[in-house]
């Protein structure tokens, strides 16, 4: 229950530095490229993806989750149970209803892996590579 509140917390608060970002979206939000990944029940169907260095906008949809959603990346290696680890720029602005899609900020990715999981879905661990 305490990770579910303390992730929770983290999917709202990435609204609070909205604000300071959206003079950055307009000039960068131009070059992000989309990046949509779809959750179902305990998992997204997307379970691996590849991607080139670059600003990307997660775009997460919620197709009968039984849930709310969210979304956190984190490089892989590091702890993704600890939220200063979250890319919180990754996180979408608010969660996500059940048949709704909501967006992240820009990400700038550089080449590395990470990964990604919903922790209001419980689902596993994906891992994200950029070349």
């Amino acid at each position: 229950m305490r990770t579910l509140l303390i992730a929770l917390a983290f999917v709202f608060s990435a609204g609070l530095s909205t604000q300071a970002q959206d003079s950055m979206k307009k000039t960068v939000n131009d070059k992000a490229q989309i990046v949509a990944l779809e959750q179902t029940k305990g998992q997204f169907t997307q379970q691996q993806v590849e991607l080139k260095a670059g600003d990307y906008v997660f775009a997460i949809s919620n197709n009968k989750a039984g849930v709310d959603v969210g979304f956190v990346l984190v490089p892989k290696g590091a702890d993704a149970s600890n939220p200063d680890n979250h890319i919180k720029a990754a996180y979408v602005t608010q969660v996500v209803a059940e048949g709704a899609t909501e967006k992240s900020n820009v990400v700038h990715l550089e080449a590395g892996e990470y990964v990604y999981f919903c922790p209001l879905n419980k689902t596993p661990q994906y891992t994200l590579t950029v070349k």
